[in-house]
């Protein structure tokens, strides 16, 4: 007999990427890299940022991102949400400092609250919950593009305020780590492209190596500066629950302000995940270049919050399709039964005089035809 094998529930998904991370910090908390390992590692890291967002300049494409101006609306709205509400609300948290999140922590968390949204989880979560996937794929797209400019120069003005020590040198360095290769990579697209397109699983962990070679670098300058010792396990708690109530907030805010503004149902999907996500895979590298040695406890709010923002995302997607699926289904019933009405015999007003059903046959009265073009009509179309 079969033992029965341990399957984590469906609507709980644990991001393998996130489990390859924590694999990562717990190497190195067990071997940090010190001395003449740690330069090694500082330099293949800066130089793996700078590959990273070579791949990402190359891969996006500059035509689809002009065509989806054409939902300004749209992606105005989730910009807004991405920098312009998170950072409203990381500011507020401050209130919380010291009595409940240390400084180190609290600035992890405002970084976060800059960070760009993510793509691929935006666009999957907008395609199970039945939405605007072509409205997704441009909001997250158009985020990660404006991100890369922007993420800084607010980093630059908000962290400062925290304490975060960003100068005119800060921001030099991540222009050259960043920026440059971002635009070096638009640059050659038309040269790479298809080279990228053949190559793309063999890329797609080439870029996730470089973001796993970043925290290692980061989380080893943490352990030999011992900034581990700052955090206790009650202040992890209650940076997981101001994450929830921040992750709860935005859900709210992209739901029903865009319903506010009179978006239809499925754009209104594409902004509350859009809206309401932030992206580890390009937060991480500009962790690294913004807070260097101190980029370990920078990134730890980054790191939960994304696999929060999976396991509620994945819930709230599966409740929207079978709210779709219900809708739809309770539409089709009464095209269906309205069609039969028709069908049926009705009496001509004021003469008393029964007419023929709609389904009689055809004019001549020979009883065939009649009735197939409505059938046809009345079929219930189910995605």
């Amino acid at each position: 007999m079969r033992r029965p094998v341990f399957r984590l529930p469906s609507w709980l998904p644990v991001d393998g990427f996130l489990l390859a991370l924590v694999g990562t910090v717990g190497l190195a908390a067990l071997l940090p890299a010190a001395g003449r390992a740690a330069t090694v590692a500082d330099g293949a890291s800066t130089g793996a940022v700078a590959l990273l967002f070579f791949l990402y300049g190359a891969r996006l494409s500059t035509r689809e991102a002009m065509d989806g101006l054409r939902h300004w609306r749209l992606h105005l709205t989730t910009l807004a949400c991405t920098f312009v509400a998170f950072p409203v609300l990381g500011l507020a948290a401050g209130a919380l400092v010291p009595q409940v999140l240390p400084p180190a922590l609290y600035t992890g968390l405002l970084f976060l609250c800059l960070v760009p949204s993510t793509v691929q989880s935006s666009i999957a979560f907008t395609s199970i919950a039945r939405g605007n996937v072509a409205a997704a794929i441009c909001a997250g797209s158009f985020s990660s593009l404006v991100g890369i400019v922007l993420t800084p120069l607010l980093a630059g003005l908000v962290l400062h305020g925290a304490g975060a020590g960003f100068s005119a040198h800060s921001l030099i360095s991540v222009a050259c780590q960043l920026l440059l290769p971002f635009v070096a990579g638009q640059l050659l697209r038309r040269w790479i492209a298809g080279f990228l397109a053949r190559h793309r699983k063999v890329l797609g962990r080439v870029d996730r190596g470089s973001i796993l070679l970043v925290v290692y670098a980061a989380f080893s300058a943490g352990m030999v500066q011992g900034i581990w010792h700052q955090v206790s396990p009650l202040r992890l708690l209650c940076l997981l629950g101001v994450e929830a109530v921040l992750l709860a907030a935005m859900l709210t805010v992209t739901s029903y302000g865009s319903r506010l503004l009179g978006f239809p149902r499925a754009d209104r999907i594409a902004i509350t995940f859009a809206g309401s996500k932030k992206s580890l895979a390009a937060g991480l590298p500009m962790a690294g270049v913004l807070f260097g040695a101190q980029a370990g406890l920078a990134v730890l709010p980054l790191m939960l919050f994304h696999q929060m923002q999976l396991m509620v995302c994945a819930v709230l997607a599966k409740r929207y399709a079978a709210q779709v699926n219900a809708e739809e289904h309770t539409k089709d019933a009464q095209d269906v039964t309205a069609n039969r009405t028709a069908k049926g015999t009705w009496t001509e007003p004021g003469n008393g005089i029964e007419a023929e059903s709609v389904e009689a046959g055809s004019e001549d009265g020979n009883g065939t035809g009649g009735g197939t073009a409505n059938e046809a009509d009345v079929a219930p179309h189910f995605r």
